[in-house]
């Protein structure tokens, strides 16, 4: 989440008048996030999240979005709901952008995963991929190996001044990953984005997954490892790997693994850092001036996709012989 797009009272004010949710209390910007301008809103009625969806997000893939929440709660997984507006509407304008109000979900994201944190996703994520198995629409992935190129070409004049040797050494990585990547493996629709900031605590129960808005139809088990890099990495850059085996084995144990999957979890896991460092790489060189955002550190993955190319099985993420 972050905030690009500044909204006049009025404009809130109007926009709210369309819903049956009271007058307008207060309305905060919320900092977190890279992709979309997200506020903190409370009316007479209750909390609740308002989001500007801003260019990177294309207005045609909002239904998909939006139908694949109300999906997943119909189907028992705890996600924010959209609120409709008087006229049965989800989606309206507001300052010139697409925008939505969803639900507020209780929680807090925890800022140092422990191994409880890690195997609760891993649970979590396979929740979401069977609750997810009827949904009919599907979304292909902008930022699967196929988008991964368009975006080096974006960054790769100005890479090392971010460090050196970045243009080449990614350069090196994204010619191996486009050689390799498996297509054959088990589809579905993936978070795709499930981050410490996107998974709600409550104590040690998890109690809710947020933050939709990568979604899509890809390979299932891309989305455990994009877990993997995302919870399982300690801030000295250092692979847990009791972590690791948490996740896979809590994961595993709801959604059984192919011998395939097994097999392919480390090119995937090259795949998820490369994708993660050359999109905050792109945002790190292009932040718009006066956003509310903070911009990630690409390098951070890069450290984790150096880590990776030295995986050769899955064992080396913790998977049990």
């Amino acid at each position: 989440m972050a905030v690009y797009t500044e909204i006049a009272d009025d404009e809130l004010e109007a926009f709210i008048a369309t819903y049956d949710l009271g007058a307008v209390l207060s309305a905060k910007g919320i900092a977190e996030g890279v992709e979309n301008s997200n506020y903190l809103l409370r009316t007479e009625k209750g909390q609740f999240i308002l989001t500007l969806y801003e260019k990177r997000v294309k207005e045609g893939d909002l239904p998909f979005f939006i139908n694949l929440m109300k999906h997943l709660a119909a189907h028992g997984l705890n996600c924010p709901q959209p609120v409709l507006n008087k006229n049965g509407e989800a989606l309206g304008r507001l300052a010139g952008r697409p925008a939505c109000i969803v639900t507020f979900l209780d929680g807090i994201g925890v800022k140092r995963p422990g191994v409880a944190h890690c195997a609760a996703v891993g649970t979590a994520l396979a929740d979401l991929q069977r609750a997810a198995a009827g949904f009919t629409m599907t979304r292909t992935n902008a930022l699967s190996v196929q988008g991964w190129r368009p975006l080096f070409e974006a960054a790769e004049v100005r890479a090392d001044t971010v460090m050196p040797g970045l243009r080449d050494a990614t350069e090196a990585a994204l010619i191996e990953l486009e050689a390799h990547w498996p297509d054959d493996l088990p589809k579905g629709v993936i978070h795709a984005d499930l981050f410490p900031d996107n998974v709600f605590f409550l104590g040690s129960r998890l109690s809710g997954l947020i933050d939709f808005y990568f979604a899509c139809t890809d390979t299932v088990v891309y989305d455990l490892a994009i877990c993997l890099n995302a919870w399982c990495f300690e801030s000295d850059g250092s692979y847990n790997i009791t972590k690791g085996r948490a996740m896979i084995e809590a994961y595993r144990k709801a959604r059984p693994l192919s011998s395939a999957e097994i097999e392919a979890l480390p090119i995937l896991c090259r795949g998820a850092a490369l994708r993660f460092m050359l999109t905050r790489l792109v945002d790190w060189l292009n932040v718009p001036p006066g956003a509310l955002v903070r911009p990630k550190d690409p390098l951070e993955y890069f450290r984790k996709l150096r880590f990776h190319q030295h995986c050769k099985a899955a064992s080396d993420y913790g998977l049990a012989e």
